[in-house]
């Protein structure tokens, strides 16, 4: 509330939340907003901020399951294509050279377009006779983003003070500027994106057993790599247009759901679209502890935060086994390096190790053997 005590049009009680809801839908049930503007601001502006969150942080989740599962590197993420780099350049471009187009909707079509150019620039660079590593992928994704780090800082470089400051926001990400109209464009491609990633998750899961055996049992690999890629560039261009770079969610949110639920990529896809809308929409509530319900923040508060600061916490410290602190990333190679150790290992090995410890403990024996 103001000073006179009338309700600021941008805070919501949870209570007037769930009323406006349950009125919009035909059941006059609970208390609608207090303050005359409420009911505006909330469908307005509260409600795509949220809706937008769910789908870029699922678009992100799923885009990291489906380059970890093609690529067979736990480190894939969708910056590894060049999706995020290429969209940074296109929105960095425009703001310096674009004058009156730099805002808008300008910029997000620029950012949409560059991330693509850039995904379809390193595929084509890392073919060779019909087929693409995966080593050379992930070779000129780095090197793509190298140049496009080049560009970026370049146009950092030569901007105005206020088209600076504007490329280091748009770098840093914001939900602050959802609306229902974009909202719409980047549902269906978060939609085709994802449905596209279950079909193909089937075909991941023999993939997983290498691409000769895949090759072997009718898995076109060089068939599903493309469409793959085309998947995440879809996915990932429609969210960081219209939100800037969001980093962590496409690396970690696949790796905690498979930790969680197993490596079974029927289940793993879904998960992981969950979990990255649940993890992104936990990362624009966290910066606002001072609200009593920092649950409904994105609903109810009337602030706007950097939504890459609060992502990019998911490699914070965090309580391990040993009791000390350890980065969740760090966390997760702990936990890839135990499981590896306690596989079953090859016969040759095992016997190596015998006859190592018995030369070890009689030389002499160990020669007559």
């Amino acid at each position: 509330r103001d000073r006179v005590g009338v309700p600021r049009p941008g805070a919501h009680q949870p209570a007037e939340v769930v009323g406006s809801v349950l009125h919009r839908i035909g059941l006059d049930i609970g208390p609608m907003p207090a303050h005359p503007a409420g009911e505006v601001t909330l469908w307005e502006v509260r409600f795509p901020r949220v809706v937008l969150a769910i789908l870029v942080g699922a678009a992100l989740g799923c885009s990291g399951a489906l380059l970890q599962g093609i690529f067979a590197n736990p480190l894939a993420e969708p910056g590894v294509i060049g999706v995020s780099s290429g969209a940074a350049v296109g929105a960095s471009a425009v703001i310096v050279l674009g004058g009156a187009f730099s805002s808008g909707w300008s910029l997000a079509w620029a950012a949409l377009l560059s991330g693509l150019v850039t995904t379809f620039l390193v595929y084509a660079m890392s073919r060779s006779g019909g087929r693409t590593e995966v080593v050379t992928v992930i070779l000129t994704g780095v090197a793509v983003n190298a140049m496009a780090g080049g560009l970026i800082a370049f146009f950092t470089f030569i901007a105005n003070p206020a088209a600076r400051d504007q490329i280091v926001f748009w770098q840093l990400g914001s939900l602050g500027g959802a609306t229902w109209d974009i909202v719409g464009v980047v549902a269906p491609l978060t939609v085709v994106g994802v449905a596209v990633a279950i079909v193909l998750a089937p075909k991941l899961d023999v993939l997983a057993l290498g691409e000769s055996v895949a090759r072997h049992l009718g898995v076109d690999v060089e068939r599903v790599r493309q469409v793959a890629i085309v998947a995440v560039t879809v996915l990932v261009s429609g969210a960081v247009a219209f939100t800037g770079i969001i980093m962590f969610v496409g690396l970690v949110v696949p790796h905690l759901m498979r930790l969680a639920l197993g490596p079974a990529h029927r289940v793993l896809m879904f998960a992981s679209v969950l979990g990255g809308a649940v993890v992104l929409l936990a990362a624009d509530l966290a910066p606002a502890p001072s609200f009593p319900t920092p649950i409904c923040r994105s609903a109810c508060s009337p602030h706007s935060s950097a939504v890459r600061c609060s992502s990019g916490c998911c490699g914070a410290p965090a309580p391990s086994r040993a009791g000390g602190r350890e980065q969740i990333l760090v966390h997760l190679s702990h936990r890839f390096a135990r499981s590896a150790a306690r596989a079953p290992q090859p016969a040759r090995t095992i016997r190596a190790r015998c006859r190592d410890t018995a030369r070890h403990r009689d030389p002499v024996a160990a020669r007559r053997t």
